[in-house]
């Protein structure tokens, strides 16, 4: 009987200790309401991180500039209509997918996705979404970019729409910064965090059509030293590309600089250190670049998160450019 008794009390210390480990786990976000986890294909797909991270230091190694692709593609992904992989889907003679918006003609790395697919369709057939896939290339290529390493929830299901005229909810290159904070704010996010993910533009470039109309009259916003740099590179024609900072294939507070000195390359990068409702943020990223770090991370963890797709109102695409 005192064994008994000693056992069931064993074993009701033990059912304790996996009760707390499973509400510090919900807490810090390895599972929560919306239907992501940390640990989502440990026994579905045991190796699907390291095949995405494999495949895209490769690719970042050969060309470090897919980097910015990868995570712009995935911030175009989850701004419209959720992070559901529909950014990834080919037109047909029937629809006109997001992919071929104005907006998104500059995106690039839909390559990688497809190599990464593939070879999680060898592995584990059916089993890790499209959705999944971009969310995590675009972690990847922030830390091989120098950037902050950080971990997010998977399970997202793919979605069956893409449409052009979505893309409409994309955030403009001209927008002021109240327009930003509005159309952040939509999305759940503060004027911090949207400043916080702007940093983004610390890697990559951006092409001539999407700042010329800051050339064609003075903008007090604009070094005049630095808007003929941007009237040098747009002799080249729309598609010539001007680099966001100095260093625009490494992760850094270096954006967030040249903001300062009146560098910003679209008016919505300037106009985060013009106007006072960001400005102090911009001037914290630039003195503190942890700090920078740390808000980005979690600003991504957040935006990885937009409206995501489950079982019942998604499907793991076979192939990342069409639907099942």
């Amino acid at each position: 009987m005192v064994y008994k008794s000693s056992m069931k009390k064993v074993m009701a210390s033990l059912l304790t200790v996996f009760l707390l480990i499973e509400v510090i786990s919900c807490g810090f976000g390895f599972g929560g309401n919306n239907g992501l986890n940390m640990n989502y294909y440990l026994m579905r797909c045991p190796f699907a991180e390291s095949v995405v991270k494999n495949i895209v230091n490769r690719a970042l190694q050969n060309d470090p500039t897919l980097a910015a692709g990868l995570i712009r593609m995935h911030f175009h992904d989850c701004f419209v209509e959720g992070c559901d992989g529909s950014i990834l889907i080919d037109s047909t003679k029937d629809n006109t997918a997001e992919k071929d918006s104005p907006a998104n003609l500059s995106l690039k790395g839909y390559e990688i996705i497809d190599e990464i697919k593939e070879e999680l369709e060898r592995q584990c057939p059916g089993v890790v979404s499209c959705a999944d896939v971009l969310a995590m290339a675009a972690r990847d290529a922030v830390f091989f970019a120098g950037g902050p390493v950080y971990d997010i929830p998977n399970g997202r299901k793919d979605g069956r729409r893409s449409k052009i005229q979505d893309t409409i909810n994309l955030p403009s290159p001209t927008f002021n910064a109240s327009e930003l904070i509005r159309q952040f704010g939509k999305r759940g996010f503060s004027a911090q965090e949207m400043v916080a993910l702007s940093g983004a533009h610390t890697l990559g470039v951006a092409r001539c059509a999407s700042f010329k109309d800051r050339l064609s009259q003075v903008d007090p916003t604009l070094d005049t030293g630095f808007a003929k740099t941007l009237s040098k590179t747009c002799s080249s024609g729309d598609n010539a590309q001007q680099p966001f900072d100095a260093t625009s294939n490494d992760f850094d507070n270096v954006y967030f600089n040249a903001l300062q000195r009146k560098n910003g390359v679209l008016t919505s990068d300037q106009t985060l250190f013009a106007s006072p409702q960001t400005r102090n943020f911009v001037n914290g990223y630039a003195f503190n670049q942890a700090m920078f770090f740390f808000d980005f991370q979690r600003a991504m963890v957040k935006m990885g998160q937009l409206d995501v797709k489950l079982d019942s109102n998604g499907e793991v695409r076979e192939n990342c450019r069409k639907l099942n």
